[in-house]
């Protein structure tokens, strides 16, 4: 069995070695913190001398203020009491008695920072009264898991360096003591002044053991080693660790055998100027034994075979095994992890080019060879939970430096992990910042530079140097004025720097060597030691002709950014103009076809006929209210509105489709809810009609709800909650997220088995959010869906509504007779908007063109005037804008017109509006809507009117049309058009011959014939092309094709 106190002196002597090597800072302070002592360590980690800062400075003056800062913060909140940042924040702990190692960012002398571990410990008298602090601290930034382990030991070793238990006996060079601490005297009883300046370390040694340790050496470095002083430091006067056992001889000549830490001291030249050794008695183990049975430690001592002897309370602690456990029944490798031990066995086996077995010998082989070893283990609790450990592993040897054990010292290391972490992410980003300044000096497109308070350059980067056509030594300590063509304004921008403490696009113009000017535009600001202390002015100067480049480029994005636009308005405006004009035929004629007999078959397919139209006009409405919304084009309404008239009117619309499939429609209205509104009563409802809509459509039986709740969000007292639940399909949770993005359905069947474009509620989610509030969803597969959304309102108590209706405007009161002018220059909508206003009497008189409308419209007197926008010649705008002149220079009272336009986009109305239009319809134009129209904007004044009119002329408007009288008059259209288009090939006249078959090709199906919608895709297709053998076929083709056909007229 070994010795457990000798062993634990050894590692005494071991950590008091480490204590004073110059590897590490030690830094002593009094009571108040200012420093007393600064150890070779700190001078080569720091950079001060130590005379720079003994009796001047504090630990905290070299310390990075903001960790002080946050340190004060944590510990305040720790420890229950307030403590101020500064040195009190380093110490507090250690002045209290606790156990204090943390990490710290030092700051060299010449501001570089480094980060270490300290180890503080408060220094205490013979009363226990605090009379100064040790810090003992560590550079942290390469081989962190070794220095954490030796940084345990230092931290123990700051309790024992002044300990009365050991020897601290300094010498100068020539091995001559200059230092005997009290542990010396008390050793080996000699006063200090008996020894000090007077004999060598070597005069109390044993002689016979100096003589045989010269030799030992002598055979062991291969060089000549006098017996004497030498014999002792040799190998520290060369850098090898030095740690050996020696017989000491007390002054009244009774001996005793101590452990010896020799460590060799230099200066800041890194020469030798003495030595220190620090000796432990080995019979005198109390203190050792209290620092082995540390519980912050896990101390394990094995017999030779690796069987553990001794297992210690830390061990206890931090395993979970009792030391009955294992004691004499396992080794350390049966509580360390399997696949580390033959991991670490390979991994030895190379490095030392032996073999080793996976277990005990691969945790102590290197200490078995007298190879120092701290290593990384995870240890395995007895719960069999696992933790990191540094593990440092000594031989323990008897007399004859036989091994008969050994000694494993743990540290539990889970913390230090993950502070290590995030150390090298801040060494990294320390690393990066320092590496990246230099790299934005160097490479920065700005010429920059330092100057002192005084305007002396003191920096250049290569920039400067090219502006300037000066090298950076010339630039140094010039002034920088001189480099200027203005040096009062340069002189000038300096002194303003200084008291405004920076300058924002300050111009000057720079002179180069050799006479080349460049106008520069200046950006700087002062900068500050970290005392805070002025130190000068940082600039950087920018060529304005490249900023004016950059500027002109942006200008030019810009421009490319809003003509994208632009054309984008443009296609979406001749798309809707071009869909939107034979839509308004498509339509019109299906209600007009609606309205007649019609054989059940007949009633089918106009119906089927009525609902593609109306998907189509569906479709493209929710296309250009998607690019509204994109663009930014489409702003909200603020008006006021009832609410529970809404609601009404919009479960009405949709009452009769959730009727259709036998589903019960409900809305709720929760108490609370205010009735009068203010904000976009339309928008609302779309959104609305979106989310039930989808609910009917998705849904085969139940009931669709709808209820409105204020809004759970405290922090919008005036929002509004909106809630569509089905009993439908539902949506598997994976889609959800998917509901509302463009063009997508949750699941690709749906839009096969229920239609749908995918843009609904995109454009739903665009509107709530245009009104400042939020929509989401929650379904389940076979269970059904609840769409929601939260908006705020304004609470009104003087609602703006929208007006009544005015008076005439009743369908069941007489239609006055009024004469009216259609300007319009297709001839199918001509056929449609007369068939709309058949029985009615309604006088209408039709103009082709624009130009062809202002003299028909001065030439008669109509009461009222529905004007298309886009027609040849004239537009209707501008149609518009010469009627209303006419009437003003004429000072006839205006005359209501109402503009009939493809085109939905934003501005649209207001341009007509604007240009003197009474109204704005929007193509297509259902037949109810076009005559509540008329009603509304008519005027008929009493001087317009016909005196002589039967009472008959006022007539109800009858629900019976006669579209099929207008079949023969469009055949006759088209014959026309084949005459026209001949003689437009004649002419090379292309143009009209695509737009004649553009007509044709909407026209023809509504009236029955697909053969000529087909036939004017074809002409329509080869006179773009201008080809003009294939635009004749056609023509040719459609001549034969129209005299084949049958009138249809009876």
């Amino acid at each position: 069995m070994f010795n457990k106190n000798d062993e634990t002196a050894r590692i005494g002597a071991l950590q008091s070695a480490i204590f004073n090597s110059a590897n590490f800072s030690s830094i002593a302070t009094d009571a108040k913190g200012v420093i007393q002592i600064f150890n070779v360590g700190a001078e080569r980690m720091l950079g001060y001398a130590a005379v720079e800062v003994m009796n001047k400075i504090t630990p905290a003056d070299i310390s990075d203020p903001q960790e002080m800062i946050a340190r004060a913060e944590a510990l305040s909140v720790e420890l229950g009491t307030p403590i101020t940042p500064g040195f009190e924040a380093l110490v507090f702990k250690a002045s209290r008695g606790i156990e204090d190692i943390y990490e710290l960012t030092y700051i060299r002398k010449d501001g570089s920072r480094f980060p270490a571990v300290v180890s503080v410990t408060a220094l205490r008298d013979a009363q226990d009264v605090i009379i100064g602090y040790l810090l003992i601290g560590t550079d942290n930034t390469a081989r962190k898991l070794a220095e954490e382990a030796l940084l345990q030991a230092g931290a123990l070793q700051s309790a024992i360096f002044n300990s009365a238990n050991f020897s601290s006996i300094a010498t100068d060079a020539k091995g001559v003591i200059q230092i005997f601490n009290v542990g010396a005297e008390r050793m080996l009883g000699y006063a200090a002044a008996e020894v000090m300046n007077k004999i060598t370390p070597a005069d109390i040694s044993d002689p016979r053991e100096l003589i045989a340790r010269a030799k030992a050496l002598s055979v062991e470095l291969g060089t000549p080693i006098t017996p004497g002083f030498e014999a002792l430091v040799f190998k520290a006067s060369r850098g090898i660790e030095d740690i050996y056992e020696l017989t000491y001889i007390r002054k009244d000549g009774s001996r005793f055998p101590a452990v010896v830490s020799v460590t060799a001291l230099r200066d800041a030249k890194d020469v030798i100027i003495g030595y220190l050794l620090i000796g432990t008695e080995l019979k005198a183990g109390a203190l050792q034994s209290a620092i082995f049975n540390s519980a912050n430690f896990s101390s394990i001592a094995t017999d030779a075979k690796g069987v553990i002897q001794i297992f210690n309370v830390g061990a206890e602690r931090m395993l979970g095994f009792a030391a009955a456990d294992v004691m004499n029944r396992i080794t350390p490798a049966d509580i360390s992890d399997p696949q580390e031990l033959i991991a670490r066995a390979k991994a030895l086996s190379v490095e030392l080019a032996t073999p080793i077995t996976p277990g005990f010998e691969a945790l102590v082989f290197k200490a078995s060879r007298g190879i120092e070893d701290i290593y990384e283990l995870t240890y395995i609790r007895k719960d069999g939970s696992r933790f990191p450990a540094v593990v440092s592993v000594t031989a323990l040897r008897d007399a004859q430096d036989v091994i008969i054990g050994y000694l494993l010292i743990g540290t539990d290391n889970t913390a230090r992990k993950l502070v290590e972490e995030e150390q090298k992410k801040s060494d990294q980003r320390l690393r990066d910042q320092q590496f990246y300044t230099r790299s934005l000096i160097e490479s920065n497109i700005d010429a920059i530079m330092t100057t002192d308070p005084s305007g002396i350059i003191t920096d250049v980067n290569k920039q400067m140097e090219a502006l300037t056509g000066c090298t950076r030594d010339e630039l140094i300590g010039a002034p920088f004025k001189g480099y200027f063509t203005d040096p009062e304004r340069a002189e000038a921008a300096i002194k303003r720097v200084l008291s405004e403490k920076s300058v924002t696009d300050y111009e000057l113009t720079a002179r180069a060597r050799d006479g080349k000017q460049t106008v520069v535009s200046y950006n700087a600001t002062t900068f500050y030691d970290r005392n805070r202390t002025l130190q000068g002015v940082f600039a950087a100067a920018r060529d304005v002709t490249e900023r004016k480049r950059v500027e002109a480029e942006l200008q030019q994005a810009k421009a490319a950014a809003e003509s994208a636009s632009r054309t984008k308005s443009d296609f979406l405006a001749s798309m809707s103009h071009e869909i939107r004009t034979p839509m308004n035929a498509i339509m019109g004629i299906a209600d007009l076809l609606a309205k007649t007999p019609l054989s059940p078959e007949q009633d089918k397919y106009v119906q089927i006929f009525r609902r593609a139209g109306d998907n189509l006009l569906n479709l493209i409405n929710d296309i250009l209210d998607l690019s509204k919304v994109e663009s930014s084009q489409l702003e909200l309404e603020r008006t006021g509105f009832s609410l529970n008239d809404l609601l009404e009117k919009v479960t009405e619309m949709v009452a009769l489709r959730a009727s259709e499939k036998g589903l019960a429609m409900v809305y709720e209205i929760a108490p609370g809810v205010p009735n009068d509104l203010v904000g976009d009563p339309t928008r609302l409802r779309q959104v609305l009609l979106n989310l039930l809509g989808n609910a009917i459509k998705f849904t085969q039986a139940g009931e669709v709800t709808l209820r409105v709740t204020p809004d759970a969000d405290p922090s919008v007292p005036t929002a509004l909650r909106f809630t569509v639940s089905d009993t439908g399909i539902g949506i598997a949770r994976e889609k959800l997220g998917q509901v509302f993005e463009r063009f997508t359905q949750a699941d690709s069947s749906t839009t096969r088995r229920f239609g749908g474009s995918g843009l609904g509620l995109t454009i739903s989610r665009r509107l709530v959010e245009l009104m400042g509030g939020r929509i989401w969803v929650e379904s389940e597969v076979g269970k059904g869906s609840v769409f929601a959304f939260a908006a705020p309102f304004e609470i009104s108590t003087s609602v703006n509504r929208p007006a009544a209706d005015p008076v005439g405007a009743d369908p069941e009161l007489p239609l006055p007779a009024l004469r009216i002018l259609l300007a319009e220059d297709s001839p199918d909508n001509c056929i449609i908007t007369i068939a709309y206003l058949e029985g009615t009497p309604y006088q209408v008189q039709i103009a082709e063109t624009g130009a062809i409308a202002c003299k028909m419209f001065e030439a008669g007197r109509y009461d009222l005037v529905l004007m298309d926008r886009q027609m040849p010649v004239m537009d209707g705008l501008t149609a518009t804008r010469t009627i209303r002149a006419w009437e003003q220079a004429n000072h006839r009272p205006p005359t209501p017109i109402i503009a009939l336009t493809a085109s939905a986009l934003k501005g649209d109305r207001e341009m007509c509006l604007a240009a003197g239009c009474t109204a704005f319809l929007t193509k297509p134009i259902k037949q109810e809507v076009l005559l509540q129209a008329i009603r509304e904007n008519s005027l008929v004044a009493p001087s317009l009117a016909n005196e002589d009119s039967n009472p008959m002329d006022l007539i109800r408007l009858s629900a019976k049309s006669r579209s099929a009288i207008r079949i023969p008059a469009y055949l006759r259209n088209c014959k026309q058009n084949v005459i026209v288009m001949l003689d437009a090939l004649d002419r090379v006249d292309f143009e009209t011959v695509t737009s004649l078959g553009h007509q044709m090709m909407g026209s023809g199906g509504m009236f029955g014939f697909q053969t000529i919608t087909d036939i004017g895709r074809s002409i329509e297709q080869a006179a773009e092309s201008a080809d003009s053998d294939a635009s004749r076929k056609w023509v040719g083709a459609l001549s034969i094709y129209l005299d084949g056909v049958e009138t249809i007229s009876n």
